[in-house]
């Protein structure tokens, strides 16, 4: 994945919206975490499928066919950039709701679940 601008604004999901709406149902909402192996190793919220950027040649050309590019898709990492980049890679790819964890998974050690070790 290059870096590239982002053509519009990636809708966006708290940390707290992201831990209610995990805590009621997951039914319906595609939960994508794009950290490496070894930081998911550290810390992670369980329901997030791992796409590491870094194998992103491996699972790339099968997006389409392991996600629902229609269905609520949330992406998380650390704090919030590499995510923005892989929602706006989404978006580019025909996915219609798509919304990146603002803070990422350090933000919801800070503010929703302590026990998550923050690195």
């Amino acid at each position: 994945m290059s870096a590239q601008f982002f053509s519009q604004p990636i809708p966006e999901i708290g940390v707290e919206e992201l831990a209610s709406r995990l805590a009621s149902t997951t039914d319906g909402i595609q939960l994508i975490d794009v950290r490496e192996p070894d930081e998911v190793a550290i810390a992670h919220v369980d329901g997030f499928e791992v796409l590491p950027l870094s194998e992103f040649n491996s699972w790339s050309g099968q997006i389409q066919t392991r996600f629902d590019p229609h269905a609520e898709t949330l992406v998380m990492c650390h704090h919030g950039i590499r995510s923005a980049q892989m929602c706006q890679w989404l978006i580019n790819q025909g996915f219609t709701n798509v919304k990146n964890v603002v803070g990422g998974i350090d933000a919801y050690s800070i503010l929703v679940d302590a026990s998550v070790p923050r690195y």
